[in-house]
């Protein structure tokens, strides 16, 4: 019986408060849950006050056996910031850019890059899979797609980490398995049609857009794109290619983070769920959430479980 949990983001005080309220209670270094075991769907760190305290937290309870946790494109990203680019002298995996810095931001304010804290961080980082397959669950953080899974493979070992090796490869943009990551923990992405662009909630002007790639429906840019709504009625209603088109094969339930859903936590099919619902906003109409799965088939509204986003008014 496991708890899925979506995307902190530094809230640890709202990640125990989640976890009492799920039945777990610190026994010596972690949470623990007599029958039940966490799993944590990556993004720990960026955005909220508490990096290291949400990190200490997860590590606890991974360590003790009470969790188990994925890697978010946040920790992935962490990586690429902090590793040297061994074709570019002086330059990073994930370029040091002020639109990188200022979302890495708050976790740099925590932990001085370089510091042995820092290169402590990275190397448990380094140590979170890619995904989670149990059998009768899934787990990734943005977009569980087959073929890139399989595409992804030679860059991973046996317990699907990351190989060391393979770093600079995932950050080459030609490459299949840069496309394969990119995919799995950021999710499925489209360039607009020539001369449209949008800005994102961080301020950065784009020409591409994440996809509802679990929304079988969702066949053209308009009702793919993952954008608010005043933008989605610009958008054209043009047919998709068929290559960017893709179908989960709902062969066992898939959990997922990542994508800033709001309002009442529900699932996305009978065999998807998201997790991620925007406590990184900071603000009370976000939450942190939990799924409840108990060996069920197919995915139930009645499962979830959540805490309410900092400075929530009282019931």
């Amino acid at each position: 019986m496991l708890d899925l949990i979506g995307d902190i983001h530094g809230y640890s005080e709202r990640l125990e408060a989640l976890l009492e309220k799920l039945g777990y209670r610190k026994r010596g270094s972690a949470y623990r849950h007599p029958e039940r075991q966490a799993v944590f769907l990556g993004d720990y760190v960026d955005r909220g006050p508490d990096q290291l305290r949400t990190v200490d937290i997860v590590r606890a309870m991974v360590d003790a056996g009470s969790a188990q946790a994925i890697m978010g494109n946040h920790e992935y990203n962490a990586v690429g910031f902090a590793t040297l680019d061994g074709e570019q002298p002086g330059q990073y995996l994930r370029p040091r850019s002020a639109k990188n810095r200022h979302q890495h931001q708050a976790f740099i304010n925590e932990v001085e890059l370089e510091s042995a804290k820092h290169q402590e961080l990275i190397a448990w980082f380094k140590t979170l899979p890619v995904y989670i397959d149990t059998g009768e669950i899934r787990a990734v953080h943005a977009c569980w797609h087959q073929g890139y899974l399989d595409a992804l493979q030679p860059c991973l070992n046996a317990d699907h980490t990351i190989m060391d090796s393979a770093w600079p490869q995932l950050h080459s943009v030609t490459s299949i398995a840069h496309r394969a990551v990119e995919t799995l923990l950021k999710g499925t992405e489209v360039t607009l049609p020539e001369g449209m662009s949008y800005t994102d909630k961080d301020g950065v002007r784009r020409d591409t857009t994440r996809t509802q790639w679990w929304n079988r429906s969702a066949t053209t840019y308009a009702s793919a794109a993952i954008v608010d709504d005043t933008l989605r009625a610009e958008l054209p209603h043009l047919q998709l290619p068929a290559e960017l088109l893709y179908a989960y094969d709902e062969q066992r339930p898939v959990f997922i983070g990542h994508y800033w859903a709001r309002g009442i936590p529900a699932i996305l099919t009978p065999h998807i769920a998201v997790l991620d619902y925007s406590i990184g906003k900071g603000t009370p109409d976000g939450k942190l959430c939990a799924y409840r799965w108990s060996g069920e088939k197919t995915l139930s509204n009645d499962n979830f479980v959540w805490v309410d986003g900092p400075c929530a008014p009282p019931y």
